[in-house]
């Protein structure tokens, strides 16, 4: 017997999201597809969703620090690629308020981003 699954859910299982070529995604290297922000840390593939648990910025746009963390282009709060969980909260100005950091780390621990798994078949990536 098989569980009931929504033909919303079903559709929403089954679609893969085209990344690009592999030989494209170098070390240090993201990019957007679909609403994942896909990259390569330190050899390491990973797709999380796009948007910053702070003020949403694109985290296609971001980049991936000496810790392999993905850095958020707008405030450079750090996200783990394995997790999803945020390791630093927002610098600059946004360091300045007390607790703020904290709240925003605290967040991502009950709601980390969302993860994909990125899969290569004949040279091409896609996140499943």
């Amino acid at each position: 017997m098989y569980p009931i699954i929504s033909q919303r859910k079903r559709e929403w299982m089954s679609k893969e999201v085209e990344v690009g070529s592999a030989s494209e995604l170098t070390p240090g290297t993201v990019k957007g597809a679909g609403q994942f922000a896909v990259g390569n840390a330190d050899d390491e593939l990973f797709a999380v969703t796009r948007r910053c648990r702070h003020l949403y910025a694109d985290l296609a746009n971001g980049s991936i620090d000496e810790d392999a963390c993905l850095v958020c282009p707008w405030h450079g709060a750090k996200y783990d690629t394995r997790t999803g969980r945020m390791t630093r909260g927002p610098q600059g100005i946004f360091a300045k308020i007390p607790g703020l950091g904290m709240a925003v780390k605290a967040l991502t621990l009950v709601l980390p981003l969302g993860r994909g798994r990125v899969v290569e078949r004949d040279g091409t990536l896609y996140v499943e």
